[in-house]
């Protein structure tokens, strides 16, 4: 059973393809405000897992549940970004991140109200001086930005981000890394991140989960020992180093055991 301040549980979630099964027994909460990431081999069935709490495909067996309740669809509650930033071309960047809030389910916010949402999040994102600008003019990085901002402005509960730091130079990805945090800290949403750098998800989560080679299961649940606001620093730091060792092993001998399952 899933806790009483589970946000998010997965309750014993299998997903099949046909006679190929991707997900296999799968259990798990999310509470209020936490970050957990999803790690493991690719083709593992971390999408699958994350599509399944944003509504996009069903579970075979078990049930995902939102705030106790089968999730049924997609819903404005949860916000998605991917890795190719999923902003709208045709679309300015004032206009990206008013999308949302200009969605029926939005209509109970007045004019006012949005404007002063949109250049909250042009400033957040360090993008007023483009908000006239395509996307296609804006570099990965501002663009990977711009998919945040269009993200929170509509106000999800949840904020569900499939690789979306993967395409970035390094020092762009360790900018969207801080930017990031500073943001889950000030509005304390409840994220789900898959990413393949072990390094990112110790740096933003507070909770790990380690995945196993197809079909998915949790072959451990890491809880991150080091406290908010967090710094560049602390990739220095010894205890920081040790668990990358660790947890890193851990990756490995899934693509290990993936390997020798084909």
């Amino acid at each position: 059973m899933a806790g009483t301040d589970a946000k998010v549980a997965f309750r014993n979630v299998s997903k099949s393809y046909g006679a190929i099964e991707v997900v296999h027994d799968v259990s798990f909460e999310l509470n209020e405000g936490d970050f957990v990431s999803l790690v493991g081999p690719s083709g593992c069935g971390k999408t699958t897992m994350m599509n399944m709490l944003a509504g996009f495909t069903q579970p075979t067996g078990g049930a995902v549940l939102l705030e106790g309740e089968p999730v049924a669809g997609p819903g404005p509650d949860r916000g998605v970004i991917f890795q190719e930033y999923g902003v709208f071309p045709w679309l300015t960047v004032e206009n990206n991140i008013r999308f949302g809030l200009n969605l029926a389910v939005r209509r109970d916010i007045k004019k006012d109200e949005k404007s002063a949402i949109v250049e909250k999040y042009l400033a957040l994102m360090r993008l007023q001086e483009f908000r006239n600008a395509w996307p296609k003019n804006l570099s990965g990085g501002m663009r990977q930005r711009l998919a945040l901002a269009r993200a929170y402005a509509a106000n999800p509960h949840f904020l569900l981000m499939d690789e979306p730091f993967g395409a970035l130079d390094a020092q762009t990805r360790a900018d969207m890394h801080d930017l990031l945090l500073g943001i889950m800290q000030a509005e304390r949403k409840t994220a789900l991140l898959i990413t393949h750098s072990v390094d990112e998800a110790i740096y933003l989560s507070n909770r790990v989960l380690v995945i196993s080679a197809r079909p998915s299961r949790i072959v451990d649940d890491v809880h991150i020992p080091f406290p908010f606001p967090r710094t560049r620093d602390l990739l220095d730091d010894k205890e920081f180093i040790a668990l990358r060792r660790r947890m890193r092993d851990l990756v490995m001998k899934q693509y290990a055991d993936q390997l020798a399952l084909r």
